[in-house]
Formats: structure tokens, C-alpha cells, sequence
């Protein structure tokens, strides 16, 4: 909400009379630098101050529900490359004043910072950003506002509210208390989140006693006001819309933006969503302006990357020194340099597998497709529930008539031990079928005659029908190696009842065929192997992952065992109504 104009009258005063600090002799820190809010609310922050010979005066800051200290590292790093950098504590946490509201209360916040930072000597009226996720987040919030000192951004895997944080494809995640558990409160929670072996043993047992969903926040020992306003929020609707840039919002801005995103993060929808707006409504100046980096990393590597994510190893190439192009594309918009000569194109992307590991360019995002390669989906005798007793992905159209391929699913069965609840669980590649067996659809290409790129986000329509007015349904996509080791590509979810939209509930009519879009996979540019196989498995959502959706067409985060109904899904393949896997195949690079 936006506060009024008389505590920002207020605040403009009170920046006068907060003094800036003083540049000391040598490059060094201050803790408790003060910033005022046009309310009032002071944010604390901490001010990594550059050596005082430098030539022109530019800063950077990153705004945190984190507690500042925890990028000391980053502060100390870029101030010994030219800039006074900041840590800020967000509104209500660390250090500073105010109620911590997580995602709702940075829209003002971040422009008040910006302003001030812009009124301070040593900014020069120069200001951009640092930081991912939640502070990838709040650039995007800094940028509708097209403030003159902001003269741009660098978002790294930036989450979209209501879109796939704290729900994804309306479907909310178990991880959400544990986030505001590791966020409550002034100070750091990390010893408690990271007690893995604790959060599993609860989410083991919420599972197993089918509790509903709006009440794991207590079941998990953490009552949250916050986890209890989300859940009455399961669409995209006005209270989301309010959380992120309109499309006007899009269409005016105008500043450099460098977008980070990892091909393994389960953020990816949205960072990819904030790219997709920007470029479908700003003008083709301003989209000139905004570069788009595509790397190999999981959600924490797209600030600092790893060279393995779960059991897939990353070639050398794809650990960029993120450090290093910031810092260049900081040099580029805050101090007249040259444009970073990583940056060839407006699209870098990196391709991964045997013979590839290396970095790509195009001019667009849909300039890395050459084209989408159909694979429809068959089967004999509608028998697809076994990963050795499959259906098929076929380059030609199914014959007609087929038997349609069916599982039925037990929202009550008890899947097996399944150890994962974490953001990782993108690497785990053999979960679906660890757990829960049979109860999926499997499908499998022939054998690739030859190396294939493939380059893009993959898409998949399916025709069903179901017996029940909801169910969650999940589809994953794996290259299966020639020695039987399995590579996950991607996968995307739905909620039958927004399968049209995440702005309209419509349940389902048993027993009618309608067609079910999954368009939101991830970014995947990888070689696939000679001799390697597709496979492609449709099932439920994994239940310590997601909320759990017992098929009642009620309202889901209420539900519990009690209401629970078996659904059976079928899919339908055939000549008037082909389902397929839609393969995004990389466009050919001269040599």
C-alpha cells in the first residue's frame, strides 16, 4: 500500500538530518548507517566504503530479509573494485525498525532507499542493485518506479509472487514455513533451517496423519500470520497483483537490466515470467537494454555456482565468476565503461552434456529454438504404468483408434521414504518413480541415432479425462543415458481446476476430454547423448513437497484425509486428439 505524502515529507527531512558518513582514509565498513522511510522506520544497513581516491562516486546495495551480515563477503569485494556497496536489513528484520511483511512491504521500501541513496555523496546520484532471489525480487519492485538515480538492475532468480512463490501453478509449497521460520523474528535462523533431518522427520509425519494444509505452519512449530494471509490466496488475483510491476509498469521502463537465471531452480517460471513481460510490453529501446544470462545452476548458484547440483556435474565453463560480471556491467551503467565482453548478445545461454559445456548466444530467447520437434505419445493396449512396461514417444502421429492410457491415484496411499525437502529436489532424478510407483504414466523415446541439442523451455499437451472435479498433476522430463543413469531435463505442474488459467477456478466435469497445457518447464539447453532415450512420466505432485490436493474440488488447503476421493486420470492419444511432448531443438551454431 502506498503511505501517505505527509510521513515522506517527514522522511525527506529526516534524510538531511541523518548524517552521511565520512569516507575514511583507507577503504573499511560502517555498521548502522541509518535509512528513513516515509513513515518514519529507520532501515539499518552497513556501508562498505571504496578507497577514497576513487575517481567517480557510485553505489550499489542489496535490500535482505537475511540479516545483512550474511553478504559481508560481497560487501567487501565490491567496495575494493570502486563502489561504496550496502547491506541493508529489510523493514523488520536484523537490525531495522518496522514489522517484518515479507514480499508486500518492499514495493515503498525499496523506493525510499533508492531515493535517499541517490541524495548521499558518495552514491553521485549513481545507483543500482545487487542480489537474488528475495533481493532479486525487489529490483523488479525498484524498477516500476522509474527512479532517476536507479540507472539499473540485476535480478538473479527472481521469484514472482502468486506465481511460483510461495505457490507454484497455484499450488502452494510445504517449504513455506520453513522460509518464514527462517525469517521470523529480528535475528538469523539459519542453524534451525538448516536442520534438515528435523524438517523431514515433521513433514514425514504430516503426511502420514493427512493434516490439512493451512495448518502446517503450527503442525511444523511455527503459527504464522503471514502462512495463514497466503493461503486465502491460492489464485492470481488482486492481492498478488499488488506485489509486482503492472504491465504499464513494464511498458515505461527504461534502465539496463541484467537478468540472472539458473536452468536447475525451481524459480525459474518466474525470473523467466518478469524477462517475458518486460519484453512483451517495453519498447525495443528498452529491450535492447535488458541482457539475459541462462546458466547451469540451481537457485543459490546463480550468485555464486557450483561445479555439481545433486549428482550432475558442471563443466568448468559454466563456473562464471558472477563477482566479476556484475561488477564489469556495474562499470558499464553506473561509470561510462565498456559493455561487459561476456555479454556478445542480448541471450547468453549455456549448453550442457558430453561434447557441449559451453556458452551460446542469440538475440532473443526464442531465437536458441530452431524448432519445436513433436513426440506423441502411444501406447499398446493402454498400458503405461511401468517403467519397464511403458508407453511410447513417437516422432509420427499415432495410429487411430488407441486404448487411452490410464493410472489411478489414492491420495491416501502412503507413498515410500522418500528423504528429500528442499529446493534440491529438481537433481533428485529418480523421485517420482521412487515414489509412488505405479500410480503415473511413463513413456519412452526410441533410442537418439545421433547427438541431439536441444536448446529452449519444453512443452507438453496432454488430453484427459478425470473421474473427480480436481487433482494436482505433475510431468517430468529425463534423458535416460545409454548406461541407464538418468538426467532430469524439467518438469511442470498443474491444478486441474486452473487449467486454463490461475485467474479462474473451473472444476472438472467427470468424464470430459479437455486438453491440459503444461508451458511452464523450465530453461533446458543440453546435448543428449548418442544411444540416449527420452522419458517422459505424468503423476501426482510429491506430498512433502507440494500441498496435497485430495480430489474433493474443495478448497484444498482445508482438506484432509477425510475428504479424500481415488481419482482416475486417463490420457488420450490419438489422431483427433494427440497428446505430445513438444522438445525445443537448439538452433544450429556455425562453426
Amino acid at each position: 500500500m502506498i503511505r501517505s505524502a505527509l510521513p515522506l515529507l517527514a522522511a525527506v527531512c529526516a534524510g538531511a538530518a541523518v548524517a552521511a558518513p565520512m569516507q575514511s582514509a583507507t577503504a573499511g565498513w560502517q555498521w548502522g548507517v541509518k535509512i528513513p522511510l516515509r513513515d518514519g522506520v529507520k532501515l539499518n544497513a552497513t556501508l562498505y566504503r571504496p578507497a577514497p581516491d576513487t575517481k567517480i562516486a557510485a553505489c550499489v546495495f542489496t535490500l535482505t530479509p537475511y540479516v545483512s551480515q550474511t553478504y559481508h563477503d560481497r560487501g567487501q569485494y565490491f567496495s575494493k573494485n570502486g563502489y561504496t556497496f550496502l547491506t541493508i536489513d529489510v523493514r523488520g528484520r536484523g537490525n531495522s525498525e518496522g514489522r517484518f511483511t515479507p514480499l508486500a512491504q518492499e514495493v515503498d521500501d525499496v523506493r525510499d532507499v533508492v531515493e535517499w541513496l541517490g541524495r548521499q555523496p558518495y552514491c553521485g546520484g549513481k545507483v543500482s542493485m545487487w542480489g537474488g532471489s528475495y533481493a532479486g525480487y525487489n529490483q523488479w519492485l525498484a524498477a516500476k518506479w522509474r527512479l532517476p538515480a536507479l540507472r539499473g538492475i540485476v535480478p538473479a532468480a527472481a521469484p514472482w509472487p502468486g506465481y511460483d512463490f510461495p505457490s507454484n501453478s497455484g499450488i502452494f509449497l510445504t517449504y513455506n514455513p520453513k522460509w518464514l521460520t527462517l525469517t521470523s523474528g529480528k535475528t538469523a535462523q539459519d542453524d534451525v533451517f538448516g536442520d534438515l533431518a528435523y524438517w523431514d522427520a515433521k513433514m514425514t509425519e504430516w503426511v502420514a496423519q493427512n493434516r490439512p494444509y493451512d495448518g502446517l505452519d503450527a503442525d511444523l512449530g511455527n503459527p504464522n500470520p503471514i502462512f495463514k494471509d497466503w493461503v486465502k490466496h491460492p489464485m492470481r488475483d488482486a492481492y498478488w497483483d499488488k506485489h509486482g510491476p503492472a504491465p504499464r509498469d513494464f511498458a515505461a521502463m527504461d534502465l539496463p537490466i541484467l537478468s540472472i537465471v539458473g536452468q536447475y531452480d525451481i524459480l525459474t517460471p518466474g525470473a523467466l515470467e518478469f524477462y517475458r513481460m518486460h519484453m512483451l510490453h517495453a519498447s525495443e529501446a528498452a529491450k535492447a537494454k535488458h541482457y539475459l544470462v541462462l546458466g547451469p545452476w540451481d537457485h543459490a548458484g546463480t550468485r555464486t555456482p557450483r561445479a555439481k547440483i545433486g549428482n550432475l556435474a558442471i563443466g568448468a565453463a559454466g563456473l562464471l565468476d558472477l563477482n566479476a560480471l556484475n561488477k564489469a556491467w556495474y562499470d558499464y551503467t553506473l561509470k561510462g565503461g565498456p559493455k561487459p565482453e561476456f555479454l556478445k548478445k542480448r541471450v547468453a545461454y549455456y549448453v550442457l552434456g558430453a561434447g557441449a559445456e559451453e556458452w551460446r548466444y542469440a538475440d532473443t530467447l526464442e531465437a536458441v529454438t530452431a524448432e519445436e520437434r513433436p513426440y506423441y505419445l502411444a501406447s499398446d493396449r493402454g498400458e503405461a504404468n511401468d517403467i519397464f512396461r511403458s508407453g511410447r514417444l513417437e516422432r509420427d502421429r499415432p495410429p487411430t483408434p488407441q486404448t487411452p492410457d490410464a493410472y489411478v491415484y489414492d491420495p491416501l496411499a502412503t507413498p515410500p521414504e522418500d528423504p528429500m525437502y528442499d529446493f534440491q529436489f529438481v537433481t533428485q532424478h529418480g523421485l517420482p518413480m521412487q515414489a509412488y510407483g505405479k500410480q503415473m504414466l511413463i513413456y519412452h523415446g526410441a533410442p537418439l541415432t545421433e547427438a541431439t541439442e536441444i536448446a529452449g523451455r519444453p512443452r507438453l499437451k496432454v488430453w484427459l479425462s478425470l473421474d473427480q472435479p480436481d487433482t494436482d498433476l505433475m510431468a517430468w522430463l529425463y534423458e535416460v543415458r545409454p548406461d541407464g543413469s538418468n538426467v532430469m531435463l524439467g518438469f511442470d505442474l498443474m491444478r486441474a481446476r486452473y487449467r486454463e488459467s490461475l485467474r479462474v477456478a473451473r472444476p472438472v466435469v467427470p468424464g470430459a476430454i479437455e486438453p491440459y497445457d503444461f508451458d511452464e518447464f523450465m530453461f533446458v539447453a543440453r546435448r543428449l547423448e548418442k544411444g540416449s532415450r527420452l522419458r517422459l512420466v505424468i503423476g501426482p505432485t510429491p506430498r512433502k513437497l507440494f500441498e496435497h490436493n485430495y480430489n474433493s474440488g474443495g478448497v484444498v488447503s482445508a482438506e484432509s484425509g477425510k475428504d479424500a476421493r481415488t481419482v482416475t486420470v486417463t490420457l488420450h492419444h490419438d489422431a483427433e486428439r494427440p497428446s505430445a511432448l513438444y522438445l525445443p531443438m537448439a538452433r544450429p551454431v556455425p562453426r
